[in-house]
């Protein structure tokens, strides 16, 4: 079954006759009409003299679609498997490339095999470099937010924000055994890493095992999930905090997940409890004496400008950075009967640059296609891997490099699960209710 989308150049719709359309139809499987028209009703407003085509890939679908583009002397529409096609739905998402669907006979086994055995090596010069890195910079943030005025304390809190996270990708190389070949050692630094964030070591190492071995599987993985459509019909409350939650406030949901998934014991088996019992503790020792020492010393205004402000900080990247390395609308989550792991962790994993003083002080944890393919490499050898990785793999490769509009398509439109489309914004379901989603949507810059 067909169907038709009218994209326009020209003013606002409403002070301006529509011209006539020609349609042109695009026999290619899993092409959604649905983003298509929101693309085009977004251009419209935006950039009157362009036309943008946007489309929601689906390789579970093989329906016939169609596109409506102005009269022009007969310019097809590019196939949905082309090159030139992904190239224009990588423009309108934000992307830099869109990687090709990986053939389904390619395992993770055949991936991980091509990549070089010297990424993997351990080096514990290179651990201990991670280390001084991440001390030294939080030492300077502490030495800027005490020095500051404060006009510039946002600037402190933002650094020291993102130096603190170079603590959390420290415990990450820990709970996946990449950080040192003494386990005991990766145990002990994981746990001290984790403490100042409170973030118990042990549960998030169980739950994150999780995430890679059932990465982007519906009802499997423990990271971002599309919302479900009964949870959101559930309870007017549960949908005005699900809409929020991931519309202005997403950026800082990690404190939900941060909160809901670590510190409840039933959420673990009886073999586990043990651990998690050791890491609440080291959470809960660090609140104990670590707080009220930095109030005796600073006051309650010195606990928020010295530790509140960059945890936040903190959680704005865990947030930003999670949700980047597996949200996109042409990226699907799957049911575990259709889930294939070589497409999960190589087609539903991206690669996004940041600003290079970011990826310093987070230790490159956004290369994160090749932690992906094995979480046994080591942060330090990720550049090396995800060079290999361009080398035999890179036409499969989402890649971007961090810009508004990837945030902003991410955070207008990737909301609910649907098996043709991937994601429907709340916008199209409960309108009533998404005024925080059409507030982004005039608000968050449009650049690439």
């Amino acid at each position: 079954m067909a169907c038709s989308i009218l994209c326009f150049t020209g003013v606002h719709p409403q002070q301006t006759r529509i011209p006539k359309l020609h349609f042109a139809p695009i026999r290619t499987p899993g092409i959604s009409c649905k983003p298509l028209l929101k693309s085009c009703q977004i251009r419209v407003l935006r950039r009157s003299t362009k036309l943008r085509l946007r489309a929601s890939a689906n390789s579970n679908s093989h329906t016939a679609k169609a596109a409506a583009v102005p009269i022009v002397p007969s310019a097809p529409s590019p196939a949905a498997d082309s090159a030139e096609y992904r190239k224009q739905l990588a423009e309108s998402y934000g992307f830099q490339q869109i990687g090709k669907p990986l053939p389904d006979n390619v395992t993770l086994r055949d991936i991980i095999t091509s990549l070089p055995k010297k990424v993997f090596e351990i080096n514990d010069a290179k651990a201990l470099g991670t280390i001084l890195i991440s001390v030294t910079s939080y030492a300077l943030g502490i030495f800027m937010i005490a020095k500051s005025p404060w006009y510039l304390l946002p600037l402190a809190w933002a650094w020291t924000g993102t130096a603190v996270t170079g603590f959390f990708v420290i415990g990450h190389d820990c709970a996946h055994k990449s950080f040192s070949r003494n386990k005991l050692v990766e145990d002990i630094v994981g746990t001290i890493a984790f403490m100042p964030l409170i973030y118990p070591y042990e549960p998030w190492r169980f739950k994150h095992d999780q995430h890679h071995a059932k990465t982007n599987m519906l009802y499997g993985d423990t990271a971002w999930h599309p919302v479900m459509k009964e949870d959101m019909e559930s309870s007017d409350i549960l949908r005005k905090a699900l809409t929020y939650g991931y519309g202005p406030v997403r950026t800082w949901m990690s404190i939900a997940h941060w909160l809901l998934w670590h510190f409840d014991l039933k959420k673990f088996r009886k073999q586990e409890v043990q651990r998690v019992l050791i890491s609440l503790a080291a959470v809960f020792a660090f609140i104990g004496i670590g707080w009220p020492l930095i109030i005796f010393k600073t006051g309650f205004v010195g606990w928020i400008k010295f530790w509140l402000m960059p945890w936040l900080g903190y959680h704005f990247w865990m947030s930003t950075f999670t949700i980047v390395h597996h949200t996109a609308p042409h990226i699907p989550f799957k049911d575990s009967n259709d889930w294939n792991a070589a497409q999960a962790q190589l087609n539903g994993t991206v690669h996004c640059d940041y600003p290079r003083w970011i990826e310093l002080l987070c230790h490159d944890i956004n290369w994160h296609i090749p932690h992906h393919i094995s979480p046994k490499i080591p942060s330090y050898n990720l550049r090396a891997a995800q060079q290999s990785l361009d080398e035999n793999w890179g036409k499969y490769l989402n890649k971007a490099k961090w810009n508004w509009r990837l945030m902003k398509t991410i955070m207008t439109t990737c909301h609910i699960y649907d098996v043709q489309e991937n994601y429907i914004s709340f916008e199209k379901v409960f309108p009533e209710d998404s005024q925080p989603i059409g507030f982004l949507r005039r608000v968050m810059p449009d650049h690439a």
